[in-house]
């Protein structure tokens, strides 16, 4: 273990660095201010291949800002930004695109087209970035259906699903190009706490079957605890800690312990604890 960074009483942690060829995500030393508002303040991590890190914080600490980043949205006003060995920020337009068709996102809000049913949603991106014939789309939309427990959805429309179902949908969405990087933007918002647990257990169990790499923007603990192999903490737009998802929640670290909150915090150094 390596110290990556110290910005408080805890020195952040995080394991040993996997080889160059197995980061998936790199950013380094990355500030982003608008106006006199500065919101990120020198953030560095990495992402290996095959991982999932989630990113914890609250309202404003620059976590959605992060992935606006990592997908090309934004530019850093100092520092770097690689994706599958790719310097973002100087990526042309149509080498946004390229790279964009390499990842996936899982929106808060579903972000389902309302008037196509659940199986175009699906096969959209591939009619308009793959040379799939129609029966190859519609074999790639069956198996991921299957993969996240719905596979009888396709003939349905947006509307005539269940919170629950949108956001199942919406996770088979982002899959259906078999991304090397999956975004997850709060995946649990709006969800209760039954169907939440589905969502975080079929989130590791699509991790565990594709073998892809993953960051988690969310704020739940059992989210965290279920889908991430790491967790990095973002206060005042500073990396506070950074560690393996068991030893995050049993930091002392005065910031994330006030995040947290006492009774969170036991009850989750319960849990990970042998």
């Amino acid at each position: 273990m390596n110290p990556v960074s110290e910005t408080g009483p805890d020195r952040a942690q995080e394991p040993e660095r996997p080889g160059a060829q197995d980061i998936v995500v790199r950013v380094h030393d990355v500030h982003k201010a608008f106006g006199a508002h500065q919101v990120l303040r020198g953030i560095s991590f990495e992402v290996a291949r095959g991982r999932c890190l989630g990113l914890m914080g609250g309202s404003g600490t620059g976590k959605s800002v992060l992935l606006r980043h990592v997908i090309g949205l934004m530019r850093p006003d100092r520092g770097s930004i690689e994706v599958m060995g790719r310097d973002v920020p100087s990526l042309t337009g149509s080498e946004l695109a390229e790279m964009r068709r390499h990842m996936g996102y899982v929106f808060q809000e579903g972000a389902l087209v309302a008037w196509l049913t659940v199986a175009e949603n699906l096969a959209l991106p591939l009619k308009e970035n793959s040379d799939l014939s129609a029966s190859d789309i519609d074999e790639k939309v069956a198996e991921k259906l299957a993969l996240v427990h719905i596979p009888d959805a396709g003939r349905k429309f947006p509307s005539e699903i269940s919170g629950g179902m949108k956001k199942r949908v919406g996770i088979a969405r982002a899959l259906i190009t078999d991304p090397a990087l999956i975004l997850y933007d709060e995946p649990n918002a709006g969800l209760d706490p039954e169907i939440s647990r589905a969502i975080n257990d079929l989130m590791r169990e699509v991790s565990d079957h594709m073998g892809s790499t993953a960051l988690v923007v969310e704020h739940r603990v059992e989210c965290i605890e279920t889908v991430c192999d790491e967790v990095l903490l973002l206060d005042k737009g500073e990396v506070v800690v950074h560690a393996p998802v068991d030893e995050f929640f049993q930091s002392d670290n005065p910031r994330l312990v006030e995040f947290l909150g006492p009774d969170l915090r036991a009850r989750s150094k319960k849990r990970t604890q042998p």
